[in-house]
């Protein structure tokens, strides 16, 4: 049984929402809904397996495209069993599950995106009530019988610009900070959509959000400080970790991570 520690935020155990999944047939009224409501809950639990995404007469293998499952769902400490992985460096403990606001999905059609009901940025869990100016490193909930925590921004990649035929996307989710962000699992459990959200604490010294977090790891790439400030909480994800150590003996000289942000396919 995961017990929370004390960090700078108080413990709390509240629980503050629980709607019904979300339809393809009722998104718009119920994107309303939801937005008005600002319940912290799970709207989609989804999974995907490797496929291949065509442009023109190329074609690059993902597992981005993901699907809603219906039922009480296993997570374990590697997230959700059967959701695949093409790259060594996705997934992980660390990186179990990404979360991704639904109360972003307006901005995105707004810019042109074609979006499906649910699991459009490959997200495992569609969410409302967690966006990343709230959301923080650290953070613990409890969703269904599972317990989990808050590692790290996603950084986001050209796997964006394959799916929506968009070259520019990667760019600019991490440029507006609609980034999503990503779960360990402390207690595995189930997840169902339309679970409600237990909120216990956050166990990190610093608390740092989502949102700050994800300027200085994708944006503010020169940020010695700010990364020196991200390696000093111990919650912090080991991909993040990594990357931020790297920079900081490099001294801050770092590039535009063009092999992470473009591909030759858009």
């Amino acid at each position: 049984m995961w017990s929370p520690a004390r960090g700078n935020r108080p413990i709390r155990r509240t629980i503050i929402g629980n709607v019904a999944p979300v339809s393809n047939t009722s998104q718009p009224d119920r994107a309303q809904n939801l937005d008005a409501q600002r319940s912290p809950s799970v709207v989609a639990v989804s999974a995907g397996r490797t496929s291949t995404i065509r442009r023109g007469t190329r074609e690059v293998t993902t597992a981005f495209v993901k699907s809603p499952l219906s039922g009480p769902v296993d997570v374990g400490v590697l997230g959700i069993g059967g959701d695949e992985h093409v790259y060594e460096h996705h997934g992980g403990p660390d990186m179990a599950l990404l979360a991704y606001p639904f109360e972003h999905y307006d901005h995105w059609k707004e810019r042109g995106l074609d979006l499906p009901a649910v699991a459009a940025m490959a997200e495992n869990l569609t969410t409302t009530g967690l966006v990343e100016t709230e959301v923080a490193i650290g953070d613990v909930f409890t969703i269904g019988t599972a317990t989990v925590q808050v590692t790290q921004p996603r950084s986001p990649c050209h796997k964006l610009a394959a799916r929506f035929g968009r070259r520019s996307l990667p760019v600019e989710m991490q440029t507006t900070g609609y980034t999503g962000f990503l779960f360990r699992v402390l207690e595995p459990g189930q997840i169902t959509a339309g679970d409600a959200v237990v909120a216990e604490g956050n166990t990190a010294d610093d608390v740092v959000t989502i949102v700050d977090a994800g300027r200085i790891l994708n944006v503010d790439r020169h940020d010695v400080e700010g990364a020196r400030r991200l390696l000093a909480i111990a919650e912090l994800g080991s991909a993040t970790r990594r990357t931020l150590t790297a920079r900081v003996d490099a001294g801050g000289q770092h590039g535009e991570d063009a092999d992470r942000l473009y591909s030759d396919l858009v």
